[in-house]
């Protein structure tokens, strides 16, 4: 299994342009084989900042998003909000349970 975590920082007046972008990629991407979980959710101590969370169960599947349609889509909408940092992680999990 493998998470992908971590925050987008952008320029808050596009905050609707990535709201739009994000949800339409959030649905198309759950929709992905291997998806578990595929969150964007902004920050509400930070409202420039985007939160991102991502639970893949391969790498294999992780590429496959990586070039899908929608992924190209978001992408043009990540280029007009006028970013301004990106720190995101990929973790491979070896085990989860419930806390």
């Amino acid at each position: 299994m493998l998470i992908i975590a971590g925050t987008i920082t952008f320029d808050p007046a596009h905050t609707e342009a990535l709201k739009a972008g994000a949800t339409a990629m959030m649905a198309a991407t759950m929709e992905e084989e291997g998806c578990q979980d595929y969150v964007f959710s902004i920050n509400l101590s930070n409202e420039a900042t985007i939160q991102v969370f991502e639970i893949w169960d391969t790498e294999e599947q992780l590429q496959a998003h990586f070039k899908m349609p929608h992924m190209a889509d978001f992408q043009q909408v990540l280029a007009g909000i006028g970013i301004t940092a990106r720190d995101l992680a990929k973790y491979q999990v070896a085990s989860s349970g419930p806390m």
